[in-house]
């Protein structure tokens, strides 16, 4: 049961450091990359639907994407949904084809994403928080129910502890991974 227990704590963990990973990597670093447009949805016959299903995203050079639009009727809600994603970018229709410039990054951009990447972070890190704190809680009402003893208890709550910083280990080196990328010249 407390195997079950650390499976599942596990698990979740795994998924807060996942979805972090994931948001830190459609941040653009300056280079034209597929990635960045990864969390950009179409509403296509009345379904949100993921651009890289309608599209195929190229890179024309280091700093241009290429998006070549398999319909050419929903280039303009493309067009719309890349300008309204916060990502700073601003598509140009060009034939059939939609090419996103990517600008360079200003020392007052980067610093604005790390801004931002750390503050994400911190949400990674208090979700993990989170789900030990609720693990704890489960390993409690064991205990109050004497599935197991105290001992038990003291001795799983330090397992889940140590787990937890090991999660967070993980999304610090992600952090720096990424700031280091970020402030690179």
């Amino acid at each position: 049961m407390i195997n079950e227990i650390y499976s599942q704590n596990c698990k979740k963990m795994d998924t807060c450091v996942q979805l972090f990973q994931t948001n830190v990597s459609n941040i653009r670093t300056g280079r034209a990359s597929p990635a960045l447009l990864n969390n950009i949805f179409i509403e296509y016959f009345g379904v949100k639907t993921h651009l890289q299903k309608i599209a195929n995203i190229t890179v024309e050079n280091s700093h241009t994407l290429k998006i070549h639009v398999f319909d050419n009727s929903i280039t303009v809600l493309i067009r719309k949904a890349i300008l309204n994603s916060n990502l700073g970018l601003n598509p140009i229709e060009h034939g059939q084809n939609i090419l996103v410039p990517i600008p360079e990054l200003t020392e007052d951009r980067r610093k604005n994403l790390i801004k931002m990447i750390r503050l994400d972070a911190e949400k990674s890190r208090v979700c993990i928080r989170n789900i030990r704190r609720n693990t704890n809680s489960k390993i409690k009402e064991f205990s109050k129910k004497e599935i197991i003893s105290k001992d038990h208890e003291y001795i799983d709550q330090i397992k889940i502890q140590k787990i937890t910083d090991e999660y967070i280990k993980k999304i610090d080196n992600i952090l720096l991974k990424k700031e280091q990328e970020i402030m690179k010249f």
